[in-house]
């Protein structure tokens, strides 16, 4: 019994919340007897029927729709299947109609086809050779579009070139044969190195080389212009460069051209990559700016040295033909020291002119030795700075390998730097220590004659 009075209870209360959750505002009214419970029940499977009911309707609806549709895209697929059909049999017979087409288009030319393929490889080279040319920034670049089109053209083989388009590639071809013989002069932009473009005078020599200003151009190719070299060569070449530009038509002017390259090849390259002599110098560093230092103060000294001397041999040249004794110069003094002592033995006379020579050659031979020093230490400092060189490049392969040859022929060539600076000291400095040291002997044997010439005129007059 209890559970007959449970089961409407629970029956009850699934109804109710269906009943809310399709109101959602509605309460529903109190259902206090079974029969109304079961009323409730049948009504609520009545409307679940009826909704399945129509959703049943809807799904039949939809799958005669996709049905129709489905019908239309085999219809569809038929009909482009036809048409594909169609096109691949006319494309079978145009194919044969081609070939046969080709065959008389080949046999019609003949040996227009050696013809037209040595023109096509003459006009790609030209492109290619006009693209980089100097004569590009003078005769443009519509050119170099010309002949790449004319390339294509007859890389195609379905349309012939015109004897208008002959003729122009045989022109082209023959203008840059002409250029290859002039020296033209022609006002054009051309790009400073700080990349500003200004209008200048140029002069083109020839494929070799074009100058601005007396300084030397290469030509940009992507820009279509000149364009001023980075660094230019060494001053005498750009003297002739601005003797060129400002020559006058039929006047003859020395000028340095590269023949190797038609924009300036290797020759120039390497001409402008060669280090100056400061560069040199630089490239010595501490031990190498020591050198110098010393080799110029040795060189001015040594200089100075000869002048002194020069006017002392001067002037001892000058009393030894004069009879009035001068003690401003060491012939003076020391033929004062005779007549001083003229009247004595000979033998106090001989000691006194040896005196008087040895008190005068320390003021003749002073800053002959430092000379000579100089002369000695300069190459041992150079070696100094080689030895220090190629540690440093050692040092640089043990780092880096010898994979790279230009990095170690580049430390070898910094490292003998020092040492030529040694020897370039070394060779002036000897040499001037060997004037100094004769001049000043000579000085000395003057002195040593006229006193050899006192004793003799004391010993004549016992």
């Amino acid at each position: 019994m209890k559970n007959l009075y449970v089961l409407p209870f629970l029956i009850l209360l699934s109804l109710s919340f269906f009943v809310s959750a399709q109101d959602n505002a509605e309460e529903t009214e109190e259902v206090s007897t079974v029969e109304a419970l079961l009323a409730l029940v049948k009504e609520g499977k009545t409307q679940e029927q009826a909704a399945n009911t129509d959703r049943e309707n809807q799904f039949l609806a939809n799958r005669d729709k996709q049905a129709s549709i489905l019908a239309a895209e085999k219809r569809e697929l038929a009909r482009q299947e036809k048409i594909a059909d169609t096109l691949e049999a006319e494309y079978k017979k145009n194919e044969g109609i081609l070939r046969v087409k080709e065959d008389a288009y080949k046999k019609e030319l003949g040996s227009l086809v050696e013809l037209f393929g040595h023109l096509q490889s003459s006009a790609g080279e030209a492109a290619v050779q006009f693209s980089g040319s100097l004569t590009g920034a003078q005769y443009g670049q519509e050119r170099v579009n010309f002949l790449n089109n004319l390339t294509g053209k007859m890389s195609e083989t379905t349309e012939l070139p015109t004897i208008r388009e002959i003729e122009g590639l045989w022109y082209e071809l023959q203008r840059e044969m002409v250029a290859s013989g002039q020296v033209v002069s022609f006002t054009t932009n051309v790009i400073d190195v700080d990349g500003e473009t200004s209008e200048c005078n140029v002069t083109r020599v020839g494929l070799f080389n074009a100058v601005c200003d007396g300084k030397y151009l290469e030509y940009a190719t992507s820009k279509g212009q000149y364009a001023f070299l980075p660094r230019q060569p060494a001053g005498r070449y750009t003297k002739t460069a601005k003797s060129v530009g400002n020559a006058e038509v039929g006047e003859q002017v020395r000028f340095g051209i590269d023949p190797t390259g038609p924009t300036g090849g290797s020759l120039l390259a390497n001409l402008i990559q060669t280090p100056s002599i400061m560069e040199r110098a630089q490239q010595g560093r501490e031990v190498g700016y020591a050198i110098i230092f010393v080799g110029l103060i040795a060189v001015i000294f040594a200089f100075y040295k000869l002048y002194s001397l020069y006017m002392i041999s001067t002037a001892v040249k000058k009393q030894a033909n004069n009879k009035a004794l001068d003690a401003a110069n060491p012939l003076g003094r020391v033929l004062k020291v005779g007549q001083d002592h003229f009247n004595k033995d000979i033998d106090t006379l001989e000691l006194k002119l040896a005196e008087a020579i040895m008190a005068e050659r320390p003021k003749i031979d002073s800053g002959i030795g430092f000379i000579k020093i100089i002369s000695v230490i300069a190459p041992l400092a150079g070696l100094l700075g080689t030895v220090t060189g190629m540690i440093v490049t050692f040092q640089m392969i043990t780092l880096y390998g010898t994979g790279d040859p230009k990095l170690m022929a580049g430390g070898i060539s910094q490292a003998l730097v020092t040492t030529v600076l040694g020897l370039l000291v070394a060779i002036p400095t000897s040499l001037l220590h060997s004037f100094t040291q004769s001049s000043a002997r000579g000085i000395v044997s003057i002195l040593e004659e006229q006193s050899t010439g006192i004793l003799a005129e004391r010993a004549e007059t016992k």
